[in-house]
């Protein structure tokens, strides 16, 4: 008797769209998200209430975020993300404005796809990492205009990789550790790949105490420099385009604390070849991460 395999509905869509937890490179690569949960529609761009994006992200079990609507969504307050959290944009167009996205001790949470511009008020980040998150990963985000930061990783938060992002319209764009007193960023470690930074004015990223990789990114036209490193930061910069414009400080040092600075040049392109100069004093070597 030959026995039929039951095919569920969808499940090879499923199937698919889970595929994206094991494509993240670097020190995030170990993010699941909400690999292991089922499926959260967002059916509304309402701030908050049933099919919200709110209420599937402060929701404790794993869940996989997807959205049934485009459109804008705008934050009252911050969107606190639990742990194992899949935010995924993908098939539709979903912009975040207003606020911005905290994760705070959390873990495994992935963030794909999404828009994010204007947001206001004190404070006003685009993501928030802190503190003590870990395994995060945020892909294919356009991020801009913010009254404060773009993206910040303290407070001991550490296995995050940020991916084929776009950075644009703003001031302060990364921030890796956020004060010299805090030694227990010395944990923190980042990959941030395939970026393009767009006329933002500096900290592409700015670093104290982590560990952090840049490879195959795209930075132009920036307002203050493009990279700083301070307070026993650890920078590996590797097949990396820096395009200046009028200012031409590419890599700014602070003498906070010692640094160690690394760049791999490509013997052709443009590649970690800076059209500008460097600024500071240290020793610039080889460190294992």
């Amino acid at each position: 008797m030959e026995t039929k395999m039951l095919s569920l509905p969808y499940a090879h869509v499923d199937y698919s769209l889970r595929a994206l937890s094991g494509q993240a490179e670097g020190f995030g690569r170990f993010a699941i998200g909400g690999l292991h949960g089922p499926l959260y529609h967002v059916t509304t761009l309402a701030d908050d209430g049933p099919g919200s994006l709110r209420d599937g992200c402060r929701r404790k079990e794993p869940l996989w975020v997807v959205f049934e609507v485009s459109g804008t969504i705008q934050l009252l307050s911050y969107l606190s993300v639990s742990s194992y959290k899949t935010i995924d944009g993908r098939g539709q167009r979903i912009k975040l404005t207003g606020k911005g996205i905290r994760m705070k001790e959390c873990e495994h949470v992935i963030i794909c796809n999404l828009e994010f511009v204007g947001g206001r008020g004190p404070d006003a980040d685009c993501i928030q990492i802190k503190p003590k998150s870990r395994h995060i990963w945020i892909d294919r985000c356009s991020l801009r205009d913010y009254d404060d930061g773009l993206i910040d990783i303290t407070r001991e938060s550490t296995d995050i990789t940020i991916s084929r992002c776009h950075f644009s319209q703003h001031d302060k764009t990364i921030l890796i550790g956020a004060d010299p007193t805090h030694t227990g960023d010395r944990c923190i470690r980042v990959t941030i790949h395939h970026c393009f930074f767009n006329g933002t004015r500096q900290r592409h990223p700015r670093v104290r105490f982590g560990k952090v990789h840049l490879y195959n990114n795209y930075t132009r036209n920036w307002g203050i420099y493009a990279v700083c490193a301070s307070v026993e930061s650890q920078i590996y910069s590797q097949c990396n385009i820096y395009e200046a414009g009028q200012k031409k400080v590419t890599f700014k040092y602070l003498t906070e604390k010692t640094w160690c600075f690394n760049s791999e040049v490509e013997p052709l392109g443009y590649h970690d070849d800076w059209a500008g100069s460097r600024q500071g004093r240290g020793q610039i070597g080889m460190h294992n991460f």
